[in-house]
């Protein structure tokens, strides 16, 4: 079961705040599909929207030897890092001592969502805004920092942030805070399905009433202490090649390299953002989540309920944008999922989340940014690391270069994410209407 967390909406992020329902909104709004009009990224390969995905059309990956820290010693030496990332230059000079990097990104993501998306929410109701993020670490980095100079100097010396900086929910207070977004909002906390699961509440908000809220994930736990959760948690390559190390669905697959990272999403009810003339990314059709049980995976039964949620059949599904384990076995199971829903070879299937590494609650977030764009610019990016996928998978594995569409045009995308403890999560997203 995914976790909601209520989310401080203002002060010091001393504790969770109960929010106001919304101004109601015409009819209209809460039954058709949101729209997402606003698109927020920071990726190992790429800081920003368009930089990440022309990144990604190339092929260019962000894995490369961890830097944030001395990693030496450690079985596990590669990691995704955003790059270009200067916290000062998107984080005030007051907020710097009381946040983690996690948030820092978070913030920065947000505002590009917004920003792209042209909206003001000081323009709307004053409830009417909201914000539901994932996360799967909270402030790794900062809590290591605050642990430390308990043990050294002494609990005097930590600090009073720390209260709230650790904590899954920050992200959603920070931005709440900084936007003025103070309607109904949360933390999900599904591991990598956690920034679907998000996308899905955000959408019930949405149905209850909301008019726009920022949603997805993002991630980082890129120290010792989240380095040693990564390794007890298993499934880290000890592969030192960069452009080898995560080949999900290859023959020879030896693991995932961790990152951090992930998307933002502007989510707006349909009639609010065509009264406002907003320009629509696409529309998030659809949703499921189911979880694992007895060792059987039910990833496959998310995908099912997702399509059917959105009222579209297999054959109208145009690309799958594969969770990607880099693990035999659950790669296995991810294969024969897709090939029992739409056939062996039946569909093209990708994982761009081979060029930055898994990034916990912000990797199916970024799947579904680049969702978006596959059906913006008609062009499905490639797996890379893997050439080939093991014939046994059955699956029409796009590598190389990116696929351009043939025949008819790309218009529904799946997108699939798995969460360690057996969380299972889908969307559908389709093409904006001309």
């Amino acid at each position: 079961m995914t976790t909601a967390v209520a989310a401080p909406v203002a002060g010091p992020l001393a504790g969770p705040v109960a929010a106001p329902v919304a101004a109601p909104v015409p009819a209209a709004s809460r039954t058709a599909a949101p729209v997402v009009t606003g698109i927020g990224v920071a990726a190992p390969n790429g800081l920003g929207t368009e930089a990440w995905w022309s990144a990604v059309l190339r092929g260019r990956s962000g894995i490369r030897p961890v830097s944030r820290f001395d990693a030496s010693g450690y079985p596990a030496k590669l990691a995704g890092e955003v790059p270009g990332f200067v916290d000062a230059e998107h984080v005030s000079s007051r907020l710097m001592p009381q946040t983690d990097r996690v948030t820092r990104l978070s913030l920065a993501a947000a505002k590009e969502a917004l920003d792209d998306a042209g909206a003001d929410p000081a323009q709307l109701p004053e409830h009417a805004a909201g914000v539901v993020t994932a996360n799967s670490f909270g402030g790794f980095e900062f809590g290591q920092q605050e642990l430390q100079a308990l043990w050294s100097k002494g609990g005097q010396h930590v600090s009073a942030y720390q209260s709230f900086a650790w904590f899954y929910a920050v992200n959603s207070g920070q931005i709440s805070i900084k936007h003025g977004l103070r309607g109904a909002s949360g933390v999900i906390v599904s591991e990598q399905a956690g920034g679907l699961d998000a996308m899905a509440h955000a959408r019930r908000q949405i149905r209850k009433g909301a008019e726009l809220v920022v949603t997805g994930g993002i991630d980082s736990a890129l120290c010792p202490w989240g380095w040693a959760a990564y390794l007890a948690g298993g499934g880290l390559t000890d592969s030192e090649d960069p452009a080898r190390a995560y080949r999900p669905f290859a023959e020879d697959a030896s693991g995932h390299v961790a990152g951090e990272g992930g998307a933002l999403l502007v989510l707006e009810g349909a009639e609010e953002a065509r009264r406002r003339g907003a320009r629509v990314h696409g529309v998030l059709a659809g949703h499921a989540a189911t979880f694992d049980a007895d060792g059987t995976s039910r990833l496959g039964a998310a995908a099912e309920l997702a399509l059917a949620d959105a009222g579209v059949h297999p054959d109208e599904i145009d690309v799958v944008f594969a969770d990607a384990a880099g693990e035999r076995g659950a790669d296995r199971a991810e294969a024969e999922a897709i090939a029992a829903l739409f056939g062996p070879y039946g569909v093209p299937v990708t994982a761009p989340k081979s060029m930055t590494g898994r990034l916990a609650a912000g990797g199916a977030a970024l799947d579904v940014a680049a969702a978006l764009l596959t059906l913006r610019d008609q062009l499905i990016p490639p797996t890379t690391g893997t050439e080939l996928p093991a014939e046994e998978y059955r699956l029409d594995l796009v590598t190389g270069a990116p696929a351009p569409a043939t025949g008819l045009p790309l218009r529904t995308a799946l997108v699939l994410a798995r969460g360690r403890g057996g969380f299972n999560s889908a969307v559908v997203v389709r093409a904006a209407e001309a």
